[in-house]
């Protein structure tokens, strides 16, 4: 596997590649850092400028260190890459020219208006054409669970992740949701042994999914350890009972780029990298 591993020099980037060498066997790395002036104004030219010679100097930094520590944590170090201008640009035109598997990067987290105006790891992660991991912090890189749904996604992404991935001695946790509907146009109408026959049908379904889904962990010969069935809004419960079960890692699907608006406005991918706890690794088919 051949990944790119972007940083800024933060504690929480190499938080990030430390906690992806937990869960994949043989990998390679490529080392990015973007000399980011792209919030300058038009009119200021810094390429030739004393303050450009300060970003890349800083730059070169931060790349020497980066290699020095991935070494020490016996990485596989293909190249440095330095690039000035936007980083979520530099990160993206070094994927469309390289033949990766994975964009690694640390997520600082946004608050009220930043949050909304997106962070560069959310901006990689909805526009990149491959599979992105998103770290928040340190982590026991040990319980990971599958948010899975009854699309064919969901069977690509497990799919790839059984085969790039390794899960041996990890707490594997399987869980899918199901959403109530809403009820409120058949007020007064409503037979509530009629709702309670929907909502066991629904569990008989999920577990039949949940089912099929262990059998292919169980074919690789990995043990499933938790299997549930939630009901609600998808997002919400899955970021719920990742930060209740104290999982270490979210893997879930996201759509091709013509579903890029989508991802963006309001995918439950999107929400649970905005919210959650854990490390979240998106998974592009």
């Amino acid at each position: 596997m051949k990944v790119l591993f972007c940083t800024d020099g933060s504690k929480i980037s190499y938080h990030s590649i430390q906690n992806f060498s937990h869960w994949v066997k043989d990998f390679s790395v490529d080392i990015i850092c973007a000399v980011d002036w792209s919030f300058l104004p038009d009119s200021v030219s810094v390429e030739d400028s004393e303050f450009g010679a300060q970003c890349a100097n800083s730059a070169n930094a931060i790349l020497a260190y980066s290699e020095n520590y991935l070494k020490e944590q016996g990485i596989n170090i293909n190249r440095t890459i330095k690039m000035c201008g936007s980083t979520v640009d530099a990160i993206l035109d070094t994927c469309d020219k390289e033949d990766y598997n994975c964009i690694i990067l640390g997520s600082h987290g946004k608050h009220g208006i930043q949050k909304w105006l997106g962070s560069v790891s959310q901006e990689v992660a909805s526009a990149a054409n491959i599979s992105t991991y998103i770290s928040k912090g340190v982590n026991e890189r040990q319980k990971v669970l599958f948010a899975v749904d009854s699309t064919d996604i969901s069977l690509t992404v497990v799919e790839k992740c059984l085969n790039e991935f390794d899960f041996e001695s990890k707490e594997i946790v399987l869980a899918t949701v199901y959403e109530i509907p809403d009820y409120l146009f058949l007020e007064g109408n409503i037979d509530s042994n009629w709702v309670l026959e929907v909502n066991r049908k629904q569990e008989v379904a999920a577990m039949f999914l949940l089912n099929k889904f262990e059998k292919m962990f169980n074919d690789k010969g990995l043990t499933v350890k938790t299997k549930s069935i939630l009901s609600g809004n998808p997002a919400n419960e899955i970021i719920k009972y990742s930060d209740r079960q104290n999982v270490d890692l979210v893997i879930c699907g996201i759509h091709n780029r013509k579903y890029l608006s989508k991802f963006l406005l309001s995918s439950v991918s999107k929400r649970v990298l905005e919210s959650s706890k854990s490390d979240v690794l998106l998974v592009r088919p």
